[in-house]
């Protein structure tokens, strides 16, 4: 029985990144793997709560404890059948997931947490080393068959789980590979490409079928999805950007976040320009570039990231907001989410980053931006709305040749398809789900960021294990899935 003093015994240990010098000049992975007796020993820092509050932190509701206890004692092939219990993709969590448990651990009261995502991390990774992971195929076929629309971590998940069920999935992608955004979002510094195929090989080995290309309303109708199918699961993403109404906005050279992360994406993985997706648009690249990145959080890290590695010339990225304490603020207690500064490792390459500017327009001469204006601002509240106040006189002017917009996003792309499946949208143009993320089409159902808005990866699994369950229950009348 491992002791349960380690939390008095060890320090909180995560594990080591590559050194910046190296890892700039590739598109490798930041962090090393987490020795085996670390990952030991930081699993012993678990306290086994009487109460466990990393549950209220993680959307999955993974049995951290169990897992902990089990990896302190060794005991790896069992911690993977736990960890897997709640979670069908550990190996992307335990690298993209911002580890909302961990605030919420109850050791984070008043000393550092435990190290859950390593320990996540480590366990699945360990697990396919010593295969333990293999394709699960279901011993019988109900005869069902289920359409899912999009292949985010959503739609992989829903696919999985009724997949599990018995039923024939099949998984409709639009773009020429299976991922979502994480095949063209996320970069390969933070999770590279091999990660994400090797679970799409153990999937396709379970009998889920994989069509890439396929626009539904376009190539595939939805009178013929309805007839072919006897379910559909939308998980197509909130794709459309929040853009900036502003003076200059038009010049060349100023481009929504996104657009750039899927070509520098595509240019990793070895795509020739002519290959890119149809209608892209012009050639996005940093290098040899004086880059402004508008607007905070990971996409603006992973664009911060990708443009450093580029070896742009210079790097800035600015935030409308104050910069955030170090520390919890008051009124922001014990167990919620830390509204602190977050500085991500690609921070730590170079550049630097400016808050509570709000940006006014763009300038530059022959139709190509060369400058972007902005001003001081300071929040204001007044009948619970919030807006920004100019905090001075003065107009700062920022050099930049490529400016690229990280703002957020505002839900599913507007398209036909969703008027074609007669499903609802919410008052922020999401699809309207009820609380088992079913729609108000018969059949339909919806998981991920289409309902909830660009949101986490483990939000978008546990979305879409819910909508499978509830799926199963339609076409079944009853469902066994977790």
């Amino acid at each position: 029985m491992p002791p349960r003093t380690g939390f008095l015994e060890y320090e909180r240990r995560t594990a080591p990144r590559r050194a910046i010098g190296k890892r700039v000049n590739d598109y490798r992975e930041v962090y090393l793997p987490l020795p085996v007796q670390t990952a030991r020993e930081q699993a012993m820092r678990c306290m086994d709560c009487g109460v466990a509050f990393c549950h209220h932190g993680c959307p999955l509701g993974n049995l951290i404890p169990e897992w902990n206890d089990l990896v302190a004692r060794d005991e790896w092939k069992d911690a993977i059948a736990r960890l897997h219990a709640t979670n069908n993709f550990p190996e992307f969590t335990g690298r993209l997931c911002p580890a909302p448990c961990e605030p919420a651990c109850v050791l984070a009261i008043n000393d550092d947490a435990v190290s859950i995502e390593q320990i996540e991390k480590s366990i699945i990774e360990r697990a396919f080393e010593e295969g333990w992971v293999r394709a699960e195929p279901p011993a019988h076929r109900t005869g069902k068959r289920v359409a899912v629309i999009g292949s985010g971590p959503a739609g992989l998940a829903a696919a999985q789980q009724l997949n599990r069920a018995g039923h024939l999935v099949t998984v409709y992608e639009k773009a020429d590979r299976i991922g979502g955004l994480l095949r063209y979002g996320i970069p390969d510094f933070k999770m590279e490409k091999w990660v994400l195929d090797r679970r799409l090989s153990l999937l396709e080995a379970e009998g889920i079928i994989f069509e890439t290309g396929y626009a539904i309303g376009r190539d595939l109708t939805t009178d013929q999805l309805r007839q072919e199918f006897d379910a559909v699961i939308v998980a197509v993403g909130a794709e459309r950007a929040r853009d900036l109404d502003i003076p200059g906005r038009d010049l060349d050279g100023v481009h929504v976040a996104m657009d750039y992360l899927v070509q520098q994406n595509r240019r990793v993985a070895g795509d020739a320009r002519e290959e890119f997706r149809p209608h892209a648009p012009p050639e996005i690249t940093a290098r040899g570039k004086r880059v402004v990145i508008i607007g905070g959080g990971d996409t603006g890290a992973d664009c911060y990231g990708n443009a450093t590695r580029e070896q742009c010339t210079s790097l800035q990225q600015l935030y409308i907001y104050p910069q955030p304490p170090d520390q919890r603020p008051s009124g922001n207690p014990w167990p919620d989410w830390p509204l602190i500064l977050r500085t991500y490792p690609v921070h730590e390459e170079g550049g630097s980053r400016d808050f509570g500017l709000m940006v006014t327009a763009f300038g530059g001469d022959g139709g190509t931006v060369q400058r972007v204006h902005a001003v001081r601002v300071e929040p204001r509240y007044e009948n619970g709305e919030r807006r920004f106040e100019p905090a001075g006189d003065n107009e700062i002017v920022i050099d930049a040749d490529l400016v690229l917009l990280a703002i957020g996003f505002q839900g599913p792309a507007e398209d036909a398809l969703l008027d074609a499946l007669a499903v609802r949208r919410d008052g922020r143009g999401n699809v309207a789900v009820d609380t088992h993320f079913a729609t108000d089409a018969p059949g339909v159902f919806a998981a991920g960021d289409a309902v909830r808005g660009a949101s986490l990866i483990v939000w978008a699994i546990a979305d879409g294990r819910i909508a499978a369950r509830s799926c199963d229950r339609y076409l079944m009348g009853a469902t066994r899935l977790p």
